[in-house]
Formats: C-alpha cells, structure tokens, sequence
C-alpha cells in the first residue's frame, strides 16, 4: 500500500493509484473511529484551507471545512466565486491560486469548467483538489463513494453496480466508474439515449476488461445488481430547457419497485436529489445515501490530512 501523498494534487481519479486510493480508504476509516471519541483531532493546527467555489455547493463544500475544523485547522472560504472574486473582474484561475497559496496550505475548486482543477494547480504551490469540474470529473466524491460501497458491502471486488440517470453530464459517474475498474465490477449503465455514458467512458473500462452494459431498462437493471447509484437530471447543464423537460423524469424509484426487483439493493445517490427517489425508499434498510454523505467528511479528512503529510 502507498504510504504518502504528501504534496500531491488530487485533480482526476484517474491520477491516483489502487494503492493510494486505498490508503485514503483506510485512512478515512480511522478519522471516523477516532471521531467518534473526540470531535476534533488536532492534527493539522495552524494549517488554512482555502475553498474556492465557483459553482453552487452544499456537501462538498461543508464536508471539506468540517473536515478541516476536525483535524484542527482553519477554513477560509469564497463560496460562488465566479460572483465575489477576482475571477468575476478577468483573472486566471492560475493567478487566482497562485496567489491564494500565499494564504493557505491546500486548495480546493469548483469550477464550471472541464479542466479548470488541472488550469488552478498549474499557477498554485500548494496542493489542489478538484471539488468537480463541470461535467469532467469529481474525484473526491468518488473517494467517499467507494468508502460507502466498501461500508454497505463489505467488499469492493467484483459487484455488480448500476449507475443510472444522466450519465451525460454526471461528473460522479464519471469518476467514480473509473475508480471502481480497480476491483473488476461489472457496470450497468442505465440512461435515456441522449443522456448516455461518454463512449470514451465505456471504452476505456472495457480497455481495462471491466464488464460494461448499457440499457435504458431500469427494472431489468436493478434485478441484477448489488448496488444502485442514482443521479438527478441535470438542469444546469442543458442548453435547451425543453430538452430537459423532456428527459427529467426519466427514472423515478419507490419503494414499491426497490420491493419488486430487488429487496437487497443497496442505494445510493450523490444528491442533492430532485424527484427520482421517492422519499418512502428512506426507510428501507438499504437506503445508504444520508450516510453516504456522511462519509464524505472522514473521506475529505483523510485527503486532506495525507496531501499534508499526515496521518493516522
């Protein structure tokens, strides 16, 4: 297993390898076990997180500074930046974190753009996390994903996992079926046709001889998986309000049709949800998404404490 990730920026999931992925698991496991006896660690005092958020954020951006003040360090904070930042007045997002890492000890971004993560670390000198990119990648959300499968499973090798909804655009979809080829799943890829996986997506997994089956049969998909992720439709991304209301419905799951198909199914769903989860599916004992966003602070501990240098 690696032993350090100090010093790294964390941009794509791709950049990370099975055994730094699973060092951040581990880690992550052991914050939430000591956080459970004292509610902050005092790891990283006098260490500043800058978060800089040029797109609306709820969990991503609350969980990182919860993270931050649990190992006993500072937050300082932009949030929606494209709007009260210097990014509004023409500045580059390398200017903007080259000179934002005179101020702080690690970065994190959102951006609207696909890229914009990889254009903040090139003028940064501290570490950058990426807290998604547009419709490129969301590394850190698949990071907690794969700490709450490997949770509600008990395993991450070899399950059957569906990911539904808009594929298209789901930059948690995007990252988070890249993270799982590590474990050889097989993936159900469940969307309207406009609204499909990037072919170059599910090209590059079945390059790495992972399984991969596209369908837009959500019942048939659900009989045959372990695990289901769901996403919203996205109406931000549209360009053509129309075209979204036509596809927002696509898929909406109850409980009648989780008892139907599949009884054991674990759910999961990056959120926030619109209508394509029922609220009576709350209850069922597989309904893992609160706890999913749970996890989403020892997962964002665990990574900012290893880019740091430190760890449990």
């Amino acid at each position: 297993m690696a032993t350090t990730l100090k010093g790294r920026d964390v941009i794509a999931i791709g950049g990370l390898t099975k055994d730094e992925i699973e060092l951040v698991l581990a880690q992550a496991a052991r914050f939430e076990e000591r956080c459970q006896e004292a509610r902050e660690l005092d790891l990283l005092p006098g260490r500043v997180l800058a978060t800089l958020f040029y797109e609306p954020s709820t969990r991503t951006r609350l969980s990182f500074e919860t993270a931050m003040h649990r190992l006993g360090g500072d937050v300082i904070s932009v949030a929606e930046g494209a709007r009260s930042s210097s990014v509004a007045k023409g500045e580059t997002l390398a200017d903007a974190t080259r000179v934002v890492s005179s101020y702080a000890d690690v970065i994190v971004q959102r951006h609207p753009a696909v890229g914009s993560a990889q254009e903040a670390a090139s003028g940064a000198t501290v570490p950058v996390i990426n807290g998604g990119d547009g419709v490129g990648e969301h590394p850190t959300q698949a990071l907690l994903d794969l700490y709450t499968i490997e949770r509600e499973r008990g395993t991450l090798n070899g399950l059957r996992i569906g990911l539904v909804g808009d594929l298209k655009h789901g930059r948690t979809v995007h990252s988070l079926s890249r993270a799982l080829s590590h474990w050889k799943p097989v993936l159900t890829f469940v969307s309207p046709p406009a609204l499909a996986m990037p072919a170059e997506i599910s090209e590059e997994l079945r390059k790495q001889e992972v399984t991969v089956n596209e369908t837009d049969d959500l019942a048939a998909a659900m009989r045959q998986c372990d695990v289901l992720y769901v996403t919203r439709i996205q109406k931000e991304r549209f360009a053509d309000p129309a075209e979204y209301d036509r596809l927002k419905g696509s898929y909406i799951l109850d409980r009648a049709l989780v008892e139907r198909t599949n009884p054991e199914l674990t759910i999961m769903h990056p959120l926030p949800r619109v209508n394509e989860i029922a609220a009576d599916v709350d209850s069922l004992a597989g309904a893992a998404y609160f706890r999913q966003a749970a996890n989403g602070v020892w997962t964002r501990m665990a990574i900012l404490a290893l880019v740091l240098g430190e760890q449990l």
